[in-house]
């Protein structure tokens, strides 16, 4: 396995990466990550939050033959730009950025280059379908099917209602907050800065992403998907694994596998998210890369 560091131009700023690749000579078949929200690095993590994905994605996907591309967010660890001055928009087009640079690398076939988006990161993935090429194909890990607006609003009820007994009577008001900071959100034009209860996302950022709508993109995908979502997530519906399998017109894989979270981690105690703390001691899953991995070889190596 190799690794080597790789500069991604992006409009208006140069972003960072790691590219983990296979030993020996030659193209080989590869992917890209793009993480959730939030100022994530390449190794999925922020303060606060170790998410793991990225490390051990490249390591498993070496070991079967593929080259990965992470990189570090606008304003990121390595990356140049300002994270608080970046939109949904702007992510869109530094994913798109990334997918260009991947493809240009030497040790990178680029006609068989696919795409793993988490979270957040599978709607800037959906949204790649737009690229010229478009990738081909796509993992969707905790991807939503319906606009920012709504799965927030989804998240907000079902947040509420998964808190600890001793707190589930003030699951209403929460939700109650959160659909009033939704309607500010709305009406606001400014770019102010963590406005959010306790999400480091900016007024600018979370109007973007409320108002955009994923099926489109979905719709427009006509290259392999796979998409998986926990039956414990929190964050994004796990019904909206088969929506995407209604939108997508590719070949199609879609899962919902008992226990596993939004973090990727498998949980036999109660959904919640005061249940996150005690997950991130553990890593990813070891289930989510490898079937990736396997998925990728029958899709997108031959």
């Amino acid at each position: 396995m190799r690794e080597q560091s790789v500069e991604i131009p992006a409009p208006g700023a140069l972003l960072a990466g790691t590219l983990t690749r296979p030993g020996g000579d030659g193209r080989h078949p590869a992917a890209l990550l793009i993480n959730g929200s939030g100022p994530i690095d390449r190794d999925s993590a922020m303060r606060g939050m170790a998410l793991g994905l990225g490390r051990a994605l490249a390591v498993v996907l070496a070991n079967h033959g593929f080259a990965l591309l992470r990189y570090d967010k606008r304003g990121v660890g390595a990356s140049g730009g300002d994270y608080l001055n970046t939109g949904f928009h702007d992510e869109c087009g530094d994913a798109a950025a990334a997918l260009a640079a991947l493809r240009a690398h030497p040790a990178v076939d680029p006609e068989r280059v696919f795409v793993i988006g988490h979270s957040t990161g599978a709607v800037l993935a959906a949204n790649l379908v737009r690229a010229a090429p478009p990738p081909a194909g796509y993992v969707l890990l905790a991807g939503a099917a319906q606009p920012g607006e709504r799965v927030m609003a989804w998240q907000s009820d079902r947040i509420a209602t998964t808190l600890p007994p001793l707190l589930r009577p003030f699951g209403s008001v929460l939700a109650r907050r959160q659909a009033r900071e939704r309607d500010r959100l709305r009406a606001s034009t400014a770019d102010g800065h963590d406005r959010m209860p306790r999400s480091r996302l900016t007024d600018r950022w979370l109007r973007e992403y409320m108002a955009h709508d994923p099926g489109p993109d979905l719709a427009t995908i006509d290259q392999p998907v796979l998409a998986i979502t926990g039956s414990k997530d929190i964050q994004v519906d796990p019904a909206d694994v088969a929506r995407i399998g209604s939108l997508v017109t590719g070949p199609f894989d879609g899962e919902v596998p008992t226990d596993l979270t939004h973090l990727l981690r498998r949980d036999p105690g109660p959904p919640g998210l005061w249940r996150y703390r005690g997950q991130l001691t553990r890593p990813v899953h070891a289930w989510v890369p490898e079937r990736i991995a396997a998925w990728a070889r029958a899709r997108i190596a031959p």
